[in-house]
């Protein structure tokens, strides 16, 4: 059976459902994928866990789902750019289980793997290990985190083959690949999709055995959460190089 669906809304068809743990690729608006995310919104599902870095920001991104009332519950390490997300959080309407960085990404690594439960020393001592089992190895205090395996992933590559084999570009590698391994049901879209046998097997990066479902990503502007600019200085030269340059132009 294919994996390529004809789009985003074709390719979540039957597996989303009210109360599921939703595992989202990305970092703030880098490497999401947003044409899986509006479909989500799209569907309507509600009570949602959503597992990622952070929510993006207001209107974009995972924000959208904020806004649209479908998500009960973030496991993520921050959420700074979106006022909505931080809002309902203060007011007790948002479930936030707030995870240092790292042991986000390994948790995520850990349930992609098998992995039911590891051991760190990031958040020892805070209210992060508050709860958890504690541990000593070698003189060292360690808190134990448990994996997470979600119920669907989504994921964002730049260029896939028809078996699922993905390849990410730059920092969209992010998030993404930990998120591919951990869904039970992975669901990528890419901007390039080509045939089997056509992608170099050393640069692949998530090997097509996690990934259930494949659409083609929309052409779209990819939006940067903030974009930090200043003027360009004009091009000065020393005077010293200048008399230089004019002597050694021929007559």
């Amino acid at each position: 059976m294919s994996k390529l669906k004809s789009g985003a809304a074709a390719a979540l068809q039957d597996v989303l459902r009210d109360g599921m743990t939703l595992a989202v690729g990305g970092f703030g608006l880098s490497g999401i994928p947003a044409d899986l995310i509006e479909a989500v919104r799209d569907s309507g599902v509600r009570d949602l866990t959503v597992v990622s870095n952070n929510m993006g920001v207001d209107g974009k991104g995972l924000g959208i789902l904020i806004e649209a009332g479908q998500v009960r519950k973030v496991i993520a390490s921050y959420v700074g750019e979106n006022k909505l997300f931080a809002e309902q959080y203060l007011a007790g309407k948002l479930e936030v289980e707030f995870t240092p960085q790292g042991t986000l990404a390994e948790r995520l690594r850990a349930g992609g793997a098998g992995i039911p439960a590891f051991y760190t020393k990031t958040g020892v001592g805070t209210l992060v290990a508050e709860g958890k089992p504690l541990a000593e190895f070698d003189g060292e205090t360690y808190v134990q985190e448990r994996a997470i395996k979600a119920d669907v992933s989504l994921v964002h590559a730049h260029t896939a083959d028809t078996d699922g084999n993905l390849i990410y570009r730059f920092t969209a590698q992010n998030f993404n690949p930990v998120v591919a391994a951990a869904g039970a049901v992975t669901v990528a879209e890419a901007e390039v999709i080509v045939e089997p046998g056509v992608l170099d097997p050393h640069h692949i990066i998530t090997p097509g055995v996690f990934v259930q479902r494949l659409v083609r990503a929309s052409s779209r502007v990819k939006d940067i959460e903030q974009r930090t600019v200043r003027p360009r200085a004009e091009a000065t030269v020393p005077a010293e190089a200048a008399s230089t340059a004019t002597a050694s132009v021929p007559a």
